[in-house]
């Protein structure tokens, strides 16, 4: 597999976190309703915003792509009139960084649903990072500070692991991603 991307790579990795961009910025609404329940349930739902990242590299399985999707998603995110202003790029780059890290510990080697988590989580604990240098979560008591984590991990685990994994399974099936991946020795030796 080549390591460099290539201008499809990139177009392809835009592209996606262009549609994620459209997503999170449809999300927003919906973040704000689920939080009127209380008991930190939006944090649920709050792993759609590291998805992105995951989608695409789970798709183009190259160095680069998770950090370029999550950034490009929340650009595309605050171009569309985001609520959360150029804060989004910041959340954008500190997510994408921490996705990006766990697929490079793993020598971008593996695609599998436990990977797809664990960069969700990444992404989710990096997301708290912002949010205690915002300055809102900090004053939160210990129970409360263990419930949004929880929640927010939980959701990253449930929409950003599980739910892209399946998402990516699911466009593997139609042969979408073939047209963006080149053809392995295992492809060619299938056929004889």
């Amino acid at each position: 597999m080549e390591k460099g991307l290539k201008l499809t790579d990139i177009l392809v990795t835009i592209i996606i976190a262009l549609i994620f961009g459209v997503i999170y910025k449809l999300w927003g609404p919906l973040y704000g309703v689920v939080a009127t329940l209380g008991l930190h349930l939006e944090q649920l739902i709050y792993g759609m915003w590291f998805i992105a990242a995951v989608v695409a590299y789970l798709i183009i399985r190259k160095p680069g792509v998770a950090l370029l999707a999550e950034v490009a998603a929340a650009q595309g995110e605050f171009l569309f009139g985001g609520e959360w202003g150029v804060a989004t790029l910041l959340f954008g780059l500190g997510q994408g960084l921490a996705a990006e890290l766990i697929f490079a510990a793993f020598r971008y080697k593996r695609y599998d649903m436990v990977i797809a988590s664990l960069a969700g989580v990444a992404a989710a604990f990096a997301s708290i990072g912002i949010d205690f240098y915002y300055g809102y979560i900090g004053d939160l008591a210990l129970w409360n500070m263990l419930i949004l984590l929880g929640t927010r991990i939980a959701g990253a685990i449930l929409i950003s692991g599980i739910f892209a994994h399946l998402i990516v399974q699911a466009l593997e099936k139609t042969g979408v991603t073939n047209l963006v991946r080149p053809a392995t020795k295992e492809d060619y030796q299938a056929l004889d």
